[in-house]
């Protein structure tokens, strides 16, 4: 297994030397060559298991490595580490995840066979990832605990966290509990560890069942946190527990679109003993038949329950998106037919106090504040698991005056018997002419069009479309095939035997269609841009490269956060998710989500916020060039600029600040708001490309990828201030070099360097020219630190330079 990296995959030789950690595998050791269960750990005793860190452990595969720390487990090294330097602001963990991940990953893959996961810190945070995870989805770890073995390691800054997280129980817990292997939407074999909160969460559910005492507990983890894996994490590590006795684990949901979604995360984990209840018959087969499996039923299944269908103590029920103001006589029916089980609620939005019935059903009153586990909106953005979100109100002249038409209504009624008020309610029901009339419509669709070809599109991005109700989505498919190609956009509605056969033709979506049109909206490539819906999708549906919602609903408190939240997925290049507003949804934020938590308010951010964040950004990145005069152009221009910063912490700041800049700036591109402030932003770009490490593998927190909308700034006009003039004309050629010798001008080593610059990146992904820019870069940073003379960095920078010319020709 360990040399089958190379043919199989590592995710692959990872899951199959698993098997031989848990002690899943068997061979033939017994008497007359009877196969025998093989156990490498010890888990029924661990003291027994030899556990080491070191930080020599040296390997050879394609090349020969030194990992800062490996961990390892009767002499496997299961854990591996990477700590860099907390002295120097743009080195983070980022920097020690890329060297495991991009580096360590492919020059010695066996060395991450047997791995568990992997961790990497700056003494000041910590993330870990499962092998091959991208570097995005490494996350980080939490703990409030004493600790020692990250003191011994010399990385107080981050002790809890490390020591909780290696210490020997969480490895094995992860190994046997928190780990699976599942297939993602590319149909390719991904590996995925629980986050932290995942952790907590579930093992706070085993660890409730497994005392017995109380039997129900209440979990609130923010919208887009991973409730589903949480789920699937508790139901595998209560099914292995032998105390248990093999208990019944049934997975609840409210919806359809919910019961697809989780069915979908537990059959894609290929988590074993799983069985999707396909009707009330089904259900009550199984309850009845004692089946000891994992169930997943929406709780309209359980309509025609009877008291005590089963009365086992060892049945644990996890509710999820669990409101009991929406299970009406469900809820009791569930319970009265499973009256011994467990039951535990779980929800992405918080439950109001004044919802008594919710905290009745699934708090217990030892929980501090009605849950036993939270994880708020605030964490989830501080540990960026999921994006901010931000409206912006659009055709204002087309919001619905709620407040007016209240006023009014109640006016009209005033004198008015009990019956009329009622006929004239349902009357009001025209409301929905109003929202669905042509010419609004037509208005509306074409903001859409002009708003998602400007700021969407050219991020990548797609949206979708929620309107008034399902004729109501018919009519904005209409109108926006005038304006895109038929298949840019589809429906995703629900019909009813009450709909006319024309309609159920033409717009009526099973399941399978639904299917097919998801896969196809979160493929990238695909021409499908936007998805239109008033209810469907709302709930259970993750897609990350949705970034926008257009809105024309009236949603209040979980159900629009429900709904918003479908946006704040991370995806590459994504910082936020939109929400474009055209119903007035947001003209009262605080009424739209009333939560007793009032930070919950907050959760999403007017995006005129972020315009009026704009001058101050831009001044703070100015403010390291003081006195620099920027209209100066050409090499010149930029040398003057570099000078202002010529430290690592000069940079580092300067770094800091811009990035935080570009993204605001990706994010409102191209709004007209930018026009004052382009040409400077113009010019700090071209200062950050100039003075950015030319190895690329430094600092990637602050010394990123910019964004799509920069990029093209710079290339549209690199030209134009003869930066490039400048550059290109200056040949890298021996005479240079000789002259340079001779002279020792420190301005003409400066010109060499930027000349350096762009033609090692002209290389980019030659390993060749790498190591010459891994050269070059650690050559200024001595020089920087006065380590070395001046002299002797020109005697370098030209050995570099040479090397380079030598290694063109060999191109």
């Amino acid at each position: 297994i360990i040399i089958s990296a190379n043919q199989v995959g590592l995710v692959r030789a990872n899951e199959d030397f698993a098997k031989w950690l848990k002690g899943e595998m068997t061979m033939p050791f017994g008497r007359d060559g009877e196969h025998v269960p093989v156990y490498l750990i010890d888990f029924s005793n661990p003291t027994t298991n030899s556990y080491i860190a070191t930080n020599q452990f040296k390997i050879r595969t394609r090349e020969t490595k030194i990992p800062d720390i490996v961990f390892l487990i009767n002499g496997i090294p299961v854990v591996v580490g990477e700590a860099k330097t907390p002295v120097r602001p743009a080195i983070s963990w980022l920097d020690g995840a890329h060297d495991i991940h991009e580096v360590y990953e492919n020059a010695v893959p066996n060395l991450f066979v047997p791995n568990i996961f992997s961790f990497a810190t700056e003494g000041k945070e910590l993330r870990y990832g499962a092998v091959r995870t991208p570097l995005e989805f490494w996350g980080p770890w939490r703990q409030e605990e004493e600790k020692d073995l990250a003191y011994y390691m010399g990385l107080k800054e981050v002790g809890q966290e490390l020591n909780s997280l290696l210490h020997p129980s969480t490895i094995l817990d992860f190994l046997q509990n928190f780990s699976i292997y599942a297939t993602n939407n590319k149909k390719r074999k991904i590996k995925v560890v629980a986050r932290y909160q995942q952790h907590y969460g579930a093992n706070a559910i085993v660890e409730r069942v497994v005392e017995g005492r109380i039997k129900k507990g209440l979990i609130w983890h923010f919208q887009g946190s991973g409730k589903s894996l949480l789920m699937v994490f508790a139901a595998q590590k209560l099914r292995k527990l032998q105390e248990l006795k093999s208990p019944t684990v049934i997975i609840v949901v409210d919806r359809i679109d919910l019961d697809s979604q989780i069915s979908g995360t537990f059959t894609s984990a290929e988590i074993p003993n799983l069985v999707n209840v396909d009707s009330i018959g089904d259900l009550h087969d199984h309850l009845e038949k004692d089946t000891r499996k994992i169930l997943i039923t929406t709780i309209q299944k359980f309509r025609d329950a009877y008291e005590g269908m089963n009365t086992r103590q060892n049945i644990i029920m996890m509710v999820d998106e669990a409101h009991r103001t929406q299970e009406g006589d469900l809820g009791r029916k569930m319970r009265a037919s499973l009256p011994n089980a467990f039951l535990f609620g779980l929800t992405g939005t918080p439950i109001n106090k004044v919802d008594k019935n919710t905290f009745w059903a699934f708090g217990a009153d030892e929980d501090d504040g009605g849950y036993m586990s939270r994880y708020t909106f605030q964490d989830s953005i501080r540990d960026k698991q999921t994006l901010p979100l931000h409206f912006e109100p659009r055709l204002p002249n087309v919001h619905i005056d709620k407040q007016s038409i209240d006023l009014a209504f109640k006016e009209l009624t005033a004198d008015l018997s009990k019956e009329d008020s009622n006929l004239l309610s349902q009357m009001a029901a025209k409301m929905l002419l109003f929202l669905k009339s042509p010419e609004r419509i037509r208005t509306i669709v074409a903001d859409i069009v002009e708003h998602y070809r400007q700021h969407v599109e050219p991020q990548g991005f797609k949206a979708m479309i929620v309107t008034p109700d399902r004729f109501a989505c018919t009519l904005y498919k209409e109108e926006l095939d005038q304006l895109m190609p038929a298949n840019a956009s589809a429906v995703v509605i629900s019909t009813s035997a009450n709909d006319g056969f024309e309609f159920k033709q033409k717009w009526g979506v099973d399941k399978e269609a639904q299917d097919k049109i998801v896969e196809q909206f979160n493929d990238a490539g695909s021409e499908l841009k936007f998805i239109i819906v008033t209810a469907k999708l709302l709930t259970g549906f993750d897609s990350p490269v949705l970034q926008t919602m257009y809105l024309d609903k009236s949603l209040k408190d979980h159900t629009l956060l429900q709904a918003i939240c479908r946006t704040n997925r991370l995806y590459p290049k994504k910082t936020f998710g939109r929400i474009v507003d055209y119903f007035g949804v947001f003209d009262d934020t605080a009424k739209a989500l009333v939560f007793d938590e009032a930070v919950l308010r907050k959760v999403i951010t007017n995006l005129q916020e972020v315009r009026d964040m704009l001058p101050s950004l831009m001044e703070k990145a100015l403010g390291h060039f003081t006195g620099c005069d920027r209209t100066v152009e050409g090499f010149e221009g930029l040398q003057t600029a570099q000078d202002c910063i010529n430290t690592d912490e000069s940079k580092d700041a300067f770094a800091g600040d811009y990035v935080t800049l570009s993204k605001l700036w990706e994010a409102l591109s191209p709004d007209p708001v930018l026009n004052p402030f382009y040409k400077d932003y113009k010019w700090l770009s071209q200062v950050y490309t100039s003075v950015r490490p030319v190895g690329g593998d430094h600092g990637r927190l602050l010394w990123m990828a910019l964004g799509a909308q920069t990029t093209q700034l710079i290339h549209d006009n690199i030209h134009v201030d003869g930066v490039s003039d400048d550059m290109e004309t200056m040949e890298l050629n021996a005479e240079l070099i000789d002259d340079l010798m001779q002279k020792k001008d420190p301005k003409e080593a400066d010109k060499l360097i930027n000349i350096l610059v762009r033609r090692l990146r002209g290389h980019s992904g030659n390993p060749v020219f790498k190591s010459l820019s891994d050269r070059l870069e650690e050559v200024r940073l001595r020089a920087e630190q006065g380590l070395i003379s001046s002299v002797d960095f020109i005697k370098q920078l030209c050995e570099i330079a040479r090397d380079t010319l030598q290694a063109e020709r060999d191109v």
